[in-house]
């Protein structure tokens, strides 16, 4: 028995075919940035048929950003998916899209912890936070071995912990959250706006008429460029300032640290944001790991499958004993 978990990102949607084992099949296309989420849902159903003919899929579960209602598969709210601001059954809409298959949804950072937890950095231990940097910024909580969703199904919002008052505009309308200084996209809202403003930068140059990926960030940071350098400094900051508060908070011993950004500018930003966090810990613990994500861009798409056979699996067993 396979399972399908697609990865719905700001920029791209990543599929893959999971038996427990390994990826059988994967596929990927860019996130539509207009239609809303009838278009996000056409899009997926593309990817999921670009898999080409499976046998034994039992299901497909979907990591999708924002806050999540997993129970009823709505996304609630989704600040990085442009025009979707609004809940959207995606569970059911999906599941008709093809052929009546069944589909979970959970939150995208959720299921990449998940996927971290049980085969990648965080494998064998009880208690850790991902902490997932990309478009936006989300994590996930695990505690004694479970992951945890809070009871309106926001547990894990790091993006929107506040981490300056009053400071920056975040993509959700509040001011000083961390989503504003370390998420990718406003980032590029950031860089773009301190070009129109004088500053010279090979970002806007780099991606002119495009989205400014983790990529564009790596080749201005290989230039020297002044304001890619600024603009990491301060999400290294920022998200120091976060996972300290967080696991002061919830004392895990773990923290994961994972996202297209974090993939593509690799270790050493990894251990910048470890010398930040260490700075304000409390209390200062000598066993606090801060450790890179191993699964990379694969990682959101195993978790999603891994949630699917967990979800659906489950129930599809509960109605065979009734």
């Amino acid at each position: 028995m396979s399972w399908i978990g697609i990865d719905l990102g700001g920029t791209k949607i990543y599929a893959v075919v999971f038996d427990g084992n390994g990826v059988l099949a994967e596929a990927k296309s860019k996130t539509p940035t207009q239609g809303g989420p009838l278009a996000v849902v056409d899009a997926m159903a593309a990817v999921v048929r670009a898999l080409g003919p499976v046998e034994d899929v039992a299901g497909i579960g979907v990591g999708a950003p924002g806050v999540i209602d997993p129970v009823e598969g709505t996304v609630r709210q989704a600040p990085n998916l442009p025009g979707w601001m609004e809940p959207f059954g995606v569970a059911e809409a999906l599941s008709a899209a093809l052929d009546g298959l069944p589909v979970a949804v959970d939150n995208d950072v959720n299921v990449g912890t998940l996927a971290e937890h049980r085969l990648g950095a965080g494998k064998g231990a009880d208690n850790l936070l991902g902490v997932f940097a990309g478009t936006g910024i989300g994590a996930g909580v695990v505690l004694d071995g479970v992951l945890r969703h809070g009871p309106t199904g926001a547990a894990g919002e790091i993006g929107h912990m506040i981490v300056r008052r009053g400071g920056r505009l975040c993509g959700c309308g509040g001011r000083g959250h961390l989503e504003a200084y370390a998420g990718r996209a406003a980032m590029e809202r950031r860089a773009r706006d301190l070009e129109r403003k004088g500053r010279d930068t090979v970002l806007v140059d780099l991606a002119p008429g495009r989205r400014m990926t983790s990529g564009v960030f790596v080749k201005a940071l290989a230039a020297g460029d002044a304001v890619a350098i600024e603009l990491i400094d301060d999400a290294v900051g920022a998200l120091g300032v976060a996972i300290a508060s967080a696991t002061s908070l919830l004392d895990v011993p773990l923290v994961i640290v994972g996202g297209g950004l974090a993939d593509r500018l690799g270790l050493s930003f990894v251990q910048r944001v470890e010398q930040a966090c260490r700075a304000d810990v409390f209390p200062r613990n000598p066993e606090l790991r801060i450790v890179p994500a191993s699964l990379g861009d694969r990682g959101g798409s195993i978790g999603a499958a891994l949630m699917a056979a967990d979800r659906i699996g489950v129930a599809a067993e509960k109605k065979v004993v009734r």
